[in-house]
């Protein structure tokens, strides 16, 4: 019995950082059998720098071009793709996303957002220096909701209630392309 039409091929993952997409990524990964693409590293690697040493030497609007580039170029089929949080501001890449599979937005409160965000401060965040985390939560959110496919129920609910919920609700394969 061929179960392969029961899961979709590609998943992508959208939200803010620190919302969860690279940890739920990879357990989506191995609960499915796809390979795991995380663009921040895909970024890091093909620029030999991190994320925050590219927003310091040649501006957040760079890294922005860097990750649309990068997700246009790479290969999205059967993998579980974890997104940077600023993929919103390319159309073309969530085009490409969205015709790939379900989209799904992991949806985290901003106080949740700013202690994991605070563990780990020089993230490469791709906005303004001027920008505080709220500012870009309250620009992100309607951008990240109007691009959904699905969204997890709930901030609040664990990583482990989320993945769950996206295999049963993705697991007729409906939810592809499209939106």
């Amino acid at each position: 019995m061929d179960d392969s039409r029961d899961t979709p091929t590609t998943i992508s993952l959208i939200g803010m950082p620190g919302a969860g997409k690279s940890t739920v990524g990879v357990i989506l990964a191995k609960l499915t059998g796809l390979r795991f693409c995380d663009t921040d590293l895909d970024i890091q690697v093909r620029e030999h720098a991190t994320l925050q040493d590219i927003l310091e030497q040649q501006g957040y609007q760079r890294l922005r071009d860097i990750e649309e580039e990068v997700l246009l170029a790479i290969d999205l089929e059967h993998a579980i793709i974890s997104t940077g949080g600023s993929v919103v501001y390319s159309g073309a890449a969530m085009a490409r996303l969205r015709d790939a599979g379900p989209l799904v937005y992991l949806a985290a409160d901003l106080d949740s957002l700013e202690q994991r965000v605070a563990r780990a401060p020089l993230r490469g965040i791709a906005c303004s220096t001027a920008q505080s985390l709220a500012e870009v939560y309250a620009e992100r959110t309607p951008l990240y909701e109007h691009c959904l496919l699905y969204t997890s129920p709930s901030p609040r609910d664990s990583y482990a209630d989320l993945v769950c919920r996206l295999l049963l609700e993705n697991g007729g394969g409906g939810g592809g392309g499209g939106g």
